[in-house]
């Protein structure tokens, strides 16, 4: 084999190398902007601001996860557990809101996602005032979120009704 051709083989190689890790990083930068967008352009607190003020009584703090993640982590103390796929979600939230409906509803999801599309449905339906925790119980890009802040949880047979 001629000696141009051997030492052309590894410069082809890093070549494409460089190229594949180019299109992974292309492709996971979109895919973390894509996933980190926020929908909901609404107001926004921090999880200790959300506990906080949901021990102050101003805001209803609503987590709108699932049964299973309520139990697996627990609910942030100060929220209702409102599952956001009941076909009756709208009458739920609406029935918590019953003694102060001025009240904003503030929304916590695992990571932000979740309660920010949601917030930006529920405006959009003009149900509101809305606030959205991006965070989330977990973390998110927009902080560490309440279980690593040290924020308080309570088991979900103790968290507020209408579970």
């Amino acid at each position: 084999m001629d000696r141009s051709m051997a030492r052309q083989k590894p410069v082809d190689r890093r070549v494409l190398l460089a190229g594949l890790f180019a299109a992974g990083a292309a492709i996971g930068g979109g895919y973390y902007a894509w996933t980190w967008r926020r929908p909901f352009g609404g107001p926004a607190l921090s999880v200790a601001e959300a506990h906080a003020r949901a021990a102050s009584g101003d805001i209803l703090l609503v987590d709108i996860r699932r049964p299973d993640e309520w139990a697996e982590t627990g609910v942030g103390e100060g929220a209702h557990p409102l599952d956001m796929r009941r076909s009756d979600f709208v009458a739920a939230l609406s029935r918590l809101r019953e003694a102060d409906p001025a009240r904003p509803v503030a929304l916590i999801c695992a990571r932000g996602v979740r309660s920010s599309q949601l917030s930006a449905q529920l405006d959009a339906a003009e149900i509101g005032p809305l606030i959205d925790v991006p965070e989330g119980m977990l973390g998110s890009g927009a902080g560490p979120g309440w279980l690593a802040a040290g924020l308080p949880v309570v088991p979900v047979a103790d968290a507020g009704a209408l579970q």
